[in-house]
């Protein structure tokens, strides 16, 4: 009975030894997990910080800029007025263009404004900022046989051939009509602008009994789109301008025959008639109560 109890008691504390020294490798290795993890995030920390510290640093240099924008655009809106106050009585500028113009600078953006140098630059920016304000050519674009682009003072707008002519023909398709309806409606919304309408072929030659060369088709459709524009949606003609450019400005080169159908296109630029631009403005400030 005795050694029972002594063999009890021996294996008793056996198996509380290799529990306590079970519960002493599973602390330990939770220490160890523990000690990994508060360095990863200390290292995290740290990496944290220093990403924060540039941020920190570009957005001060960011408002430095923007500080420095606001200065030199109140700098030259202060120059622009200067000048303006500098055109005599017998200049195209009336007081009330002037002070139109100087409303106009003023709401315009710092960042494009910095870049005007001259008098002349800033009116540029006006115009331009009148024209992206005025015209919509929303209607225009999600295709891509027609591309717009709107470069300072200029509306461009792109037209592939194949969706106004048949092939080496002049005459403008009934199904385009729609698409020349829209054109119209651009040009009209914007009376201080005068329109030129560019032809443009590929490099292939042509020669018939009605057409001579590129140079003569790039004008006949130039013209026809003309016609139309003038006629049947009462584009004012005096805003008007034909022009063939045929082959010699090519978007790509003429080398294949995806090229060459990139090439064949009608181009309609919009650009500033000033003295119409100026008169207008000058109208607005009379309406304007």
């Amino acid at each position: 009975m005795r050694k029972a109890i002594i063999l009890l008691s021996v294996s008793t504390l056996a198996l509380t030894s290799c529990v306590s020294k079970k519960k002493y490798i599973e602390l330990q290795k939770q220490y160890q997990d523990t000690k990994g993890n508060l360095q990863k995030t200390t290292f995290e920390k740290k990496e944290l910080e220093a990403k924060f510290a540039k941020i920190e640093k570009r957005v001060d240099n960011y408002n430095e800029k923007i500080n420095s924008l606001k200065n030199y655009n109140s700098s030259l809106k202060d120059e622009n007025n200067v000048k303006l106050d500098m055109v005599g009585k017998t200049a195209v500028m009336s007081n009330s263009m002037k002070e139109k113009m100087r409303e106009t600078l003023a709401k315009v953006d710092p960042a494009e404004l910095s870049n005007a140098k001259t008098l002349k630059d800033s009116m540029d920016v006006a115009i331009a900022y009148n024209l992206r304000k005025s015209i919509n050519t929303s209607e225009l674009e999600g295709s891509e046989d027609i591309n717009v682009d709107i470069d300072q003072t200029v509306v461009m707008i792109s037209v592939s051939d194949e969706l106004l002519f048949n092939t080496a023909s002049y005459r403008v398709k009934k199904k385009a009509y729609s698409l020349i309806k829209k054109l119209a409606d651009v040009i009209n919304s914007e009376p201080s602008m005068d329109v030129m309408i560019e032809g443009h072929t590929d490099s292939r030659s042509i020669n018939n009994a009605v057409i001579q060369d590129n140079w003569d088709l790039s004008v006949k459709r130039a013209t026809s789109i003309v016609r139309l524009l003038e006629k049947k949606y009462n584009v004012d003609s005096n805003r008007l301008i034909a022009a063939g450019r045929g082959s010699s400005v090519p978007l790509v080169d003429n080398s294949t025959a995806k090229n060459r159908a990139r090439n064949r296109r009608t181009r309609i630029v919009i650009l500033p008639n000033l003295d119409k631009f100026f008169g207008l403005l000058a109208q607005e400030e009379t309406i304007t109560p």
